[in-house]
């Protein structure tokens, strides 16, 4: 018949007390006060992921000013295409309807040249004094047709090219007329003596005017 258990049996009293000291000094170690060397070790950890974060913080920011200057090169770059094909089509239906413009006008032109070098030698090949008694009815109508045919050219040819119709002439005429303007001198630049040159032009008709009607008041009055 198995004996009573004893608790003591099992428990190896060298190995308790082997490791009772250190879970004593376990123990206490939680719950004592840090010391100058925790403290320490403690700020220089925080210095150190301090110093982790403020790296970290800085490369986010230069990612950022990167991502930034990406997107800004972006929208210029889209922004600059639309703005330049905008233009570029619009000058090029420009260029296109000018090119347009100015070859029909040069064709017209070159026609127009040929048709007055014909007329003008037509119109120069009459010989009139060549002309006799017998040919003189039919020469004198050619020389008219002549003549008719080159008019008609010449007012054909001034709907089409306003060179020829004398468009410039108005701008020359102002410029003359400016020209003019700023040769002459003003009033305020002429001496006494031409002041009362120009009085005088401006005003003896009217001197003589009066002078005509006194002349006349007297005569009516001498008669009666």
């Amino acid at each position: 018949m198995a004996g009573e258990y004893d608790s003591s049996e099992f428990i190896d009293p060298d190995l308790t007390a082997h490791k009772s000291p250190y879970a004593a000094a376990s123990a206490s170690n939680q719950f004592r006060a840090p010391t100058r060397d925790d403290v320490d070790r403690k700020v220089v950890d925080a210095q150190q992921k301090l110093a982790e974060l403020k790296r970290a913080q800085e490369e986010l920011e230069r990612e950022r000013s990167g991502l930034e200057e990406l997107r800004r090169r972006q929208t210029e770059f889209q922004t600059g295409r639309t703005e330049i094909i905008q233009q570029l089509t619009r000058g090029v239906g420009l260029l296109e309807e000018a090119e347009f413009t100015a070859r029909r006008d040069a064709e017209i032109m070159v026609k127009t040249l040929g048709d007055f070098q014909n007329a003008l030698a037509k119109v120069q090949a009459v010989r009139d004094e060549t002309w006799t008694k017998e040919n003189f009815q039919i020469e004198l109508t050619r020389a008219l047709t002549a003549i008719e045919n080159a008019r008609m050219e010449w007012n054909s040819a001034r709907l089409k090219l306003p060179v020829l119709a004398g468009e410039n002439r108005p701008v020359a005429a102002a410029e003359k007329n400016s020209s003019a303007a700023a040769a002459a001198p003003s009033l305020a630049e002429l001496s006494f003596g031409q002041l009362c040159k120009i009085g005088l032009a401006l005003t003896w008709p009217l001197l003589l005017v009066a002078l005509l009607a006194l002349g006349v008041f007297i005569a009516i009055l001498a008669r009666h």
